[in-house]
């Protein structure tokens, strides 16, 4: 009787402790950034950016993302008007690369014309949104607001390219002839004196 009691409680524990790895944890996605690890590069004066790529995880439930933030950028000017705020269906994955063209991704930076080379930036983006019972658009109810989960990324200032000079040779030629001009001169005024 006690063996049969003893089995039955291990048999339980081994139940309580494996049912949260068999179920799916409900209302969850995962957000990431493109390129993987968020970390990106720009020139001065060019504008650069992130893409995403978002799982909506929950297998009977829509996630509408509602609010994309980043930690604050010493160098350069972010733009967050790239992202499309997709709506995912159960199981769904959605991923777009940055594109300047197309003004699609997940966040752009303008980097600042005066921004030294391996000067950089990182922190995270934060993507929160909502949890709906069906599609939000054909009559799905709203469920709840999500966590807010976190990425992180990294800007770092490229090299800068070589600013063309003027040529020594038309900088030399140009010093000849005002010497040249300014020594006509001074003879020209000392015979008249």
């Amino acid at each position: 009787m006690k063996l049969k009691h003893f089995c039955g409680m291990v048999i339980m524990l081994v139940q309580l402790c494996l049912a949260p790895l068999v179920q799916a944890a409900p209302f969850t996605f995962t957000f990431s950034t493109l390129p993987a690890g968020g970390a990106i590069s720009g020139n001065p004066g060019t504008q650069v950016g992130w893409g995403y790529q978002l799982v909506n995880t929950d297998s009977s439930n829509w996630f509408v993302p509602t609010q994309l933030s980043a930690s604050s950028f010493s160098i350069g000017i972010p733009d967050a008007s790239v992202f499309d705020f997709p709506m995912l269906a159960p199981g769904a994955t959605v991923s777009q690369a940055f594109d300047l063209l197309a003004h699609t991704g997940l966040y752009a930076i303008e980097i600042l014309p005066f921004a030294l080379p391996t000067m950089s930036d990182s922190g995270n983006f934060t993507l929160q949104g909502e949890w709906w019972s069906g599609d939000p658009l054909a009559g799905g109810s709203f469920l709840q607001l999500s966590d807010a989960v976190l990425t992180p990324y990294s800007l770092e200032v490229a090299g800068v390219a070589a600013i063309p000079l003027p040529g020594s040779l038309h900088l030399l030629t140009a010093a000849l002839l005002m010497w040249g001009v300014q020594r006509r001169a001074q003879k020209f005024l000392q015979r008249g004196s």
